[in-house]
C-alpha cells in the first residue's frame, strides 16, 4: 500500500506508524493551552519525533465536541510559525489539521506534507485545489460539525454508513483531480458517534481495509475510553494504548494518531515483534514485517 506525500512516497509493510499530536490552541480537549509559543510547540514536536513519531499533526482550531469556529487569520497566526520552524528542524512528515483551504494552502507552500481535513474536503470548496498541489490528504468521517456532532448522532448501520460516506468522498476527490495514492481515510472515532458507535467501529475496524487505502485511527484519550475505565482525561493513556495494540494485532490501521508517542511506539513495537515471530514459527516462507519505506 502506497501513500503519496508531496515529495515522498510511503510504502506500508505491516507496520503501524505513529502520528504525534501538537495542538496550538487554547481550548483543545486534551492539550489546549500547553504551548504558549511557537518554540514551545516545536520543541514538543521534536520530542515526539525522538520518541518515534513519523508524522507531526499540527492543529490550530479545536474540533472537540461543542467547539466553535475561528477565522482563518487566527488559525494561521497559531500554526504557521510552528510549521515554518518545524520544516527546518525535522525530516519527518508534517501534517496540518485544518478544514480551511487558505490555512492548508499556505502551510503546504511552507513545506507541510499532509492536509488532515475533518470535513473530508466537504467544508471548503477550495480545498481540492490545495490537494492538487500533491500533498497527502486524510479524509475523515464526521456526522455534523464539531458544534453539533454529539447531539443525538444516529446511523442505520454505523459501519456501512461510514463506508458509504468515505467512498463518496474518495470518488469526489479523484474526480477533482486528486490521485488515489494521495488519500488516507479516518473513520472518525468520537466525531458524531455515541459510545456504542465507537465501540462497534473499533471492534470491526478491519472492515475499513476494504478501500485499500491507509487507515488513520484517532482515539487517543477520548471520552468513550473514560466511560470504560472511569478515568479522567489525563489518566487515559493505558486505555489509549489498548486501542493501539488492538489495531496493531489485527492489522486494522496503518496510522495511529496519539498524544503519547513513546508509550504507543513501545507497545506497538512489542506487538509487531511478537507477530513477526509468530509468522516465522508458523510458516516456512519469509514474511516481510519490516517498517514502512520512504522514497524521498
Amino acid at each position: 500500500m502506497r501513500w503519496q506525500l508531496r515529495n515522498r512516497t510511503w510504502t506500508f509493510r505491516n507496520h503501524l506508524i505513529v502520528m504525534g499530536i501538537v495542538n496550538v490552541t487554547p481550548d483543545s480537549f486534551s492539550d489546549g493551552g500547553r504551548f504558549p509559543s511557537p518554540r514551545a510547540a516545536v520543541d514538543h514536536a521534536l520530542k515526539l519525533v525522538d520518541e518515534g513519531a513519523h508524522i507531526i499533526d499540527i492543529g490550530g482550531e479545536s474540533t472537540r465536541p461543542g467547539a466553535t469556529h475561528i477565522a482563518a487569520e487566527e488559525e494561521l497566526r497559531r500554526v504557521l510559525p510552528v510549521v515554518k520552524l518545524l520544516v527546518r528542524e525535522t525530516d519527518e512528515a508534517i501534517s496540518i489539521d485544518t478544514s480551511k483551504a487558505e490555512v492548508a494552502r499556505i502551510c503546504v507552500m511552507e513545506g507541510a506534507h499532509i492536509v488532515n481535513d475533518v470535513t473530508a474536503l466537504a467544508g471548503d470548496p477550495e480545498m481540492p485545489e490545495v490537494a492538487r498541489m500533491g500533498c497527502g490528504v486524510i479524509l475523515m468521517h464526521m456526522q455534523g460539525t464539531p458544534a453539533t456532532m454529539q447531539v443525538a448522532p444516529h446511523y442505520d448501520n454505523v459501519i456501512e454508513d461510514i463506508c458509504t460516506y468515505l467512498q463518496e468522498r474518495m470518488e469526489f476527490a479523484v474526480a477533482s483531480g486528486i490521485s488515489l495514492e494521495q488519500i488516507a481515510l479516518d473513520p472518525g472515532v468520537g466525531f458524531g458517534k455515541t459510545y456504542a458507535h465507537n465501540m462497534e467501529m473499533l471492534a470491526r475496524l478491519n472492515e475499513f481495509q476494504r478501500f485499500g487505502r491507509p487507515i488513520c485511527l484517532g482515539a487517543s484519550r477520548k471520552g468513550f475510553l473514560g466511560k470504560i475505565t472511569g478515568q479522567e482525561l489525563e489518566r487515559r493513556i493505558t486505555a489509549s494504548l489498548a486501542v493501539a495494540c488492538h489495531a496493531a494485532m489485527h492489522g486494522s490501521a496503518q496510522i495511529i494518531r496519539v498524544h503519547d508517542v513513546q508509550q504507543t511506539r513501545d507497545a506497538i513495537d512489542v506487538i509487531e515483534a511478537l507477530g513477526s515471530q509468530s509468522s516465522v514459527v508458523s510458516s516456512p516462507s519469509p514474511t516481510d514485517h519490516g517498517p514502512l519505506t520512504t522514497d524521498h
